[in-house]
């Protein structure tokens, strides 16, 4: 793997943890945010400097994913990106006093094992194993399916949230819905990276435009910005961040192999260490619980003796 494919991966996990945990401490000062309502979401989140702040980081963490996907296979960039729930977490503990259970703990321990597996599994695989471009029907036929789904688990999420005496989410619902749209977004970045190149920049822009990969990023990042800064502001960064990073890494991973054409290993161990990887981490995501415990109540007052 190109030493440089690896260190923007690493610099895209310092500053996308870092966006999304100013962006979380920002909207916690901000009135509550609605998704029937997604101009004053807009509004709000701009009014905010430390909100813009955090979206800055994110722009230049994307800029980072974008060197990650011009030199190293899908599979690879996704396992080097799941490291960063570790700093995540850590921020999210000092920045944000969010104190995580121990199932939650083991859960960021065996995504770290996936990691492992992942990573292991790219021993000896060489530059022509990262794709370019992919057909636009293939991706096509995968994207609008994941994102209709996503919105609609998002909806019956919102839904069930509304109910009278319900426990409080924990917000693993909203981390999927969300994960699917950027899933989608992550496969368009992807396709975005191939086809950008200093050389004849008129008939690249030509190409790109010709493209579904720009559209994609525009609905996945209009969407995306309602939907994850509502979801973010009810629930805690330290679930909502790990179960979205989760599910956009291995849609990204198994629709991308499918969508891109970049083949599993041919070696049966480093087949079965990546697909391994891969199963991990969705038993984690199955594993994490869908609701925060209710809150302790507080003891009775002592009465005054008269």
């Amino acid at each position: 793997m190109p030493w440089w494919g690896v260190a923007s991966a690493l610099l895209a996990n310092v500053l996308y943890s870092t966006g999304f945990v100013l962006e979380k401490r920002a909207l916690a000062g901000l009135p509550a945010l609605s998704t029937r309502q997604p101009v004053r979401v807009v509004g709000r989140l701009l009014s905010s400097p430390l909100w813009l702040a955090g979206s800055l980081a994110l722009a230049a963490g994307f800029a980072a994913q974008l060197a990650v996907y011009r030199t190293l296979p899908l599979a690879a960039a996704q396992g080097l990106f799941v490291s960063g729930l570790v700093l995540l977490l850590l921020l999210s503990s000092v920045v944000l006093g969010e104190r995580t259970s121990g199932r939650e703990r083991r859960s960021i321990l065996a995504v770290l094992v996936a990691l492992a597996l992942v990573v292991a599994s790219l021993r000896g695989e060489g530059a022509g194993a990262v794709a370019r471009t992919a057909p636009p029907a293939t991706l096509l036929l995968i994207a609008v399916p994941s994102l209709a789904a996503g919105l609609l688990l998002y909806r019956s999420a919102e839904r069930r949230a509304r109910r009278r005496h319900r426990l409080p989410t924990a917000g693993v619902p909203y981390g999927v819905a969300v994960g699917l749209l950027y899933g989608v977004s992550s496969l368009a970045i992807k396709g975005v990276s191939g086809l950008l190149t200093t050389r004849d920049i008129p008939a690249v822009a030509g190409r790109l435009f010709g493209s579904p990969y720009p559209y994609l990023l525009l609905v996945t990042g209009a969407a995306g910005l309602v939907l994850s800064q509502t979801a973010l502001q009810r629930c805690r960064a330290s679930v909502i961040v790990p179960v979205c990073t989760t599910v956009t890494c291995v849609f990204t991973v198994v629709c991308g192999t499918v969508a891109f054409g970049e083949a599993l290993p041919a070696d049966p161990l480093r087949r079965a260490l990546r697909l391994g990887g891969t199963a991990v981490a969705v038993a984690v995501l199955l594993a994490l619980p869908r609701h925060d415990p209710p809150a302790p109540a507080s003891p009775p007052e002592p009465r005054s003796c008269s």
